[in-house]
């Protein structure tokens, strides 16, 4: 716990996964809400075939979900959204001619059920 998966869409030519992912991990380890920047696993997903509504073209997205264990508060889940949405507005590439949507989500894991090692 957490679990960061950035998805976007594969027209998104030049999205800078590596910086991405850098400064995320930055950002959401800076939390008071994470006791240990090394249980933050992240990771991005590109989709080639994706459907944006009912028009072929012209559009991309970008989707943060942050999956958490539960419990925490609403306050802390807005701030995580708030942190994510900030990096990803900055480094989306916005090509000419493309809508490009971006939308963050906040996930509660289910704490009784979630196990976690390290081997």
């Amino acid at each position: 716990m957490p679990h960061l998966t950035i998805e976007y869409s594969a027209n998104l030519a030049g999205f800078p996964e590596a910086e991405v992912l850098a400064e995320l991990n930055q950002t959401v380890t800076a939390s008071p809400e994470v006791a240990d920047e090394a249980d933050l696993k992240s990771r991005c997903v590109v989709h080639g075939r994706y459907a944006i509504g009912t028009v072929p073209d012209g559009r991309a997205f970008v989707h943060a979900q942050l999956r958490l264990l539960s419990g925490r508060t609403p306050e802390a889940k807005k701030d995580f959204s708030e942190r994510i949405a900030g990096v990803l507005r900055r480094l989306t590439p916005r090509p000419a001619g493309l809508l490009v949507q971006l939308s963050v989500e906040i996930v509660d894991m289910d704490r009784p059920s979630y196990v976690k090692e390290r081997l």
